[in-house]
């Protein structure tokens, strides 16, 4: 735990700097670029029925989008309001009415052919409901029929048959520690969230490297520190708030470097909305494009380090901070060893870099004295995703960019509340508080009295495999009730994942709205529970930001779905009904009284139980963690991990491809057409010289496939390095292969090798295969 605290918000410049304008032109008008004003007005047209209560969620809630904090319109970082497309976009989601009971009691199969933006639109779920096999909709339920149907399945199954996800959107850590502490009541440890697919990398990699779990300094840091390192993340599409940060770091002197395979328009220059000449001219806000191929990241490090470890040959501490590393890091030899092995050819080719360029960012960060560095899914969709971090890790230690300020690791989330998903225990692999040992059992056994289960649960994609074993295997998942969430959009195999979601006997739905997934069928039956969100709950609510703030959500006056129940609280309710002997032990009688219990489950979180107010907010571990180098580790020393470059699999002909995101929210996509590029979501990103070399013209129809799918999409040219494609998320799910995760972290994959033809040469070729199959029946 650090001593310092975080000093608060700063201001911002007041004169403006031409020399960071994007363009004279007013407004961008020409560019393809977010159209601010038009997105407020269709916020403004869409709240219209409920604009003052809209009003007091912008100005009283925490924001429920990304995980950056802002507090009504303020948060700790820079002074002057914040707002951003993101929360804008959410923001219906908790004004809108509920569906009207035509609607909820529609023909299933009218349902069905709508997709989840449609279904979004249809309101919000408004008393509990039930679908059964054979059923053409949706019936009513009481409250008491529900969870009683629900309490008497987790009665009739094996604990280890039974599972919880959570997602992130709007789900506060109240909500997260009431059902990690109901997953263990009802003896089961089948429990995940949505940075399973997200960070758990990140995780997993800064634990093993500092001992710590989450990011080390905080956005203030950015403003300031002499570079500021962008790896695998486009923070100004998915964390917009962040340009604002980005912008008062450009005024300090802030050198910003982006690596990642698609030279990414949002990170080259952004209009920021709240500031006005930014507004007006737009900001510069990339110094320096790394394009590096999908997996290359980990070569790129080595050819960094490998050149640092040559200039001090030449020069001893010209790029080592030797002091530092001998002081507080250990490994220091066997990853220098491991670095000098590596061959100049392997290392540019994997990483699709050439050496030159490699030392040019090398010696920028041995010149620096000062580095934050930021990374997102870029980093950690991988299958050596820990990998990744661990070798980011190695850079910051090596030239002690740890523990102060201006310094430090930083893996930036996506959503409002996905950083305390497993410091509230919702996680296979943790317990609120800290990690899933012997220890730790033992310790909430104590608090919480009643007996924890011992045997390692399953990640959600596991979890989904389970329901597809044999009838009697003891693992087989029969029950699993998911708040929120939709596998269908955001797991690879998207055909697996509904055989595998209608294979369950009973699927439970906790949520605010419909999605497509909520209307598979299933063996038994489907129940649906309507959640209230974030600003509805009683006592309000918690949620902890990127940076380790920990923030308070007031309950906010407005409409209420009648029906619709605090999540924490139907968790309660449901555990006493499955165990009405000992209900007094899993009792959730307020949200103070969860944040008290908290303080006491999870020591880091001490303080939460004062949260109390609009504004209350306190900063988890200080404003750094390994403060002056010191980990929270065994022997408070950090390790350097001496990792292997990934072979890359692509054969000739073939290419790797990766995920982005466009106009959307997660899964929740908003427009078809991307923001920053002009590209529909069926693009596909691809360089002008591949395109070439297959006679593929831009805005051409082209298949990419692969063993796994076949994604139909249309050419776009693009700056993205040759020989890499991009597909938008979830559309190009179909191409990534279930049941192939992380080894140390179980992240799914979401890069792979695939094969790029003309459309109407891949139809004519399923002809031809067609043909001759049919003459060989004949």
């Amino acid at each position: 735990m650090g001593k310092s605290k975080h000093p608060g918000p700063q201001r911002l410049p007041v004169i403006p700097d031409p020399k960071l304008w994007v363009s004279v032109v007013p407004f961008g008008l020409g560019k393809v670029k977010p159209k601010h004003i038009r997105d407020t007005m269709r916020t403004l047209w869409l709240n219209r029925d409920n604009l003052p209560y809209a009003a007091r969620i912008l100005t009283q809630g925490v924001c429920d989008g990304c995980a950056l904090g802002v507090s009504g319109l303020y948060d700790q970082t820079l002074t002057g309001p914040h707002i951003c497309t993101t929360r804008l976009n959410v923001l219906r989601l908790n004004t809108m009415p509920a569906m009207k009971s035509g609607t909820v009691h529609a023909d299933i199969e009218e349902l069905r052919k709508m997709s989840s933006a449609e279904l979004r639109e249809l309101g919000r779920i408004p008393y509990p409901l039930i679908l059964r096999p054979g059923d053409t909709s949706f019936s009513r339920l009481s409250w008491d029929e529900a969870l009683d149907f629900i309490a008497a399945k987790f009665r009739a199954v094996e604990p280890e048959q039974t599972g919880f996800y959570l997602t992130a959107r709007g789900i506060t850590n109240e909500s997260y520690y009431a059902a990690a502490k109901t997953a263990r009541f009802l003896g089961t440890n089948n429990i995940d969230n949505a940075s399973r697919i997200c960070h758990s990398p990140s995780k997993t990699a800064l634990k093993r490297s500092l001992g710590i779990g989450a990011s080390s300094c905080s956005y203030r840091d950015w403003i300031g520190t002499d570079v500021l390192v962008f790896w695998g993340s486009v923070a100004a599409n998915n964390q917009p708030v962040s340009t604002k940060y980005m912008y008062a770091a450009k005024r300090k002197g802030t050198k910003i470097i982006v690596i990642n395979p698609y030279r990414e328009p949002a990170m080259d220059g952004y209009w920021v909305p709240s500031i006005a000449d930014s507004a007006l001219f737009g900001t510069k806000l990339a110094d320096d494009f790394y394009q590096v191929n999908i997996g290359g990241d980990i070569a790129l490090m080595h050819g960094v380090m490998k050149h640092w470890f040559d200039m001090e040959e030449r020069q001893p501490g010209s790029a080592v901070d030797h002091s530092f590393v001998q002081r507080h890091v250990n490994g220091y030899e066997e990853l220098r060893l491991k670095v000098l092995e590596q061959k100049w050819e392997e290392l540019e080719a994997s990483s699709g870099i050439s050496r030159d360029r490699m030392a040019e960012l090398a010696g920028l960060l041995a010149k620096s004295k000062s580095a934050v560095f930021v990374w997102s899914m870029g980093l950690t969709q991988h299958r050596h995703a820990t990998d990744n971090i661990s070798q980011v890790a190695n850079l910051a230690l090596l030239r002690g960019f740890i523990g102060r300020e201006h310094c430090g690791l930083m893996p930036i989330r996506g959503h409002s509340g996905v950083q305390s998903a497993g410091e509230m225990g919702a996680d296979p692999f943790s317990l609120p508080g800290s990690d899933f040992d012997e220890h730790n059992l033992s310790r909430l056994e104590k608090l919480w009295g009643f007996t924890l289960p011992r045997w390692q649960g399953d990640i959600v994609g596991l979890s989904l495999e389970n329901a597809l074993l044999p009838a009697g295997h003891p693992r087989r998942m029969k029950l699993y009730y998911l708040s929120g969430g939709n596998f269908l959009e955001t797991m690879p195999d998207p055909e697996f994942v509904r055989e595998a979601l209608e294979a369950l006997e009973v699927r439970v739905h906790q949520d605010i709205i419909f999605n497509t997934s909520t209307l598979l069928d299933a063996k038994e039956a489907v129940v649906v529970l309507p959640a209230m969100t974030r600003y509805e709950q009683p006592g309000g609510g918690t949620s902890t930001s990127t940076e380790r703030m920990i923030y308070f959500s007031p309950e906010i006056r407005g409409p209420r779905i009648a029906e619709a129940r605090a999540e924490w609280g139907i968790y309660g309710d449901l555990a006493a009904r499955v165990k009405p002997e000992q209900k007094h032990l899993i009792a959730f009688p307020s949200a103070q009284a969860i944040r008290e219990e908290i303080a006491k489950a999870a020591p880091d979180y001490d303080g939460i139980q004062y949260l109390k107010n609009k504004g209350d907010v306190f900063q988890r571990g200080g404003a750094w963690l390994c403060e002056d180098g010191v980990c929270p580790t065994t022997d408070g020393k950090a390790r350097l991990i001496a990792v292997d470059v990934p072979i890359r699999g692509s054969a000739e002909g073939q290419f790797y491809v990766t995920t982005r995101r466009g106009k959307q929210f997660n899964s929740m996509v908003y427009g078809e057409k991307d923001a920053f590029n002009g590209g529909l979501r069926h693009d596909v990103l691809l360089h002008s010289t591949d395109a070439a070399a297959l006679n593929v013209t831009d805005g051409e129809a082209i298949v990419l496939h692969n063993t796994n799918g076949t994604f139909h999409g249309r050419a776009k040219f693009a700056e993205i390095l040759p020989g890499n494609l991009a597909v938008h998320f979830p559309e190009g799910n179909v191409l990534f292969p279930m049941g192939v995760y992380e080894t140390a972290a179980g992240i799914p994959e979401y890069n792979i090798s695939v094969t790029l033809e003309k459309a109407i040469h891949f139809i004519q070729r399923k002809d031809r295969i067609y043909s001759k199959r049919g003459a060989l029946e004949a």
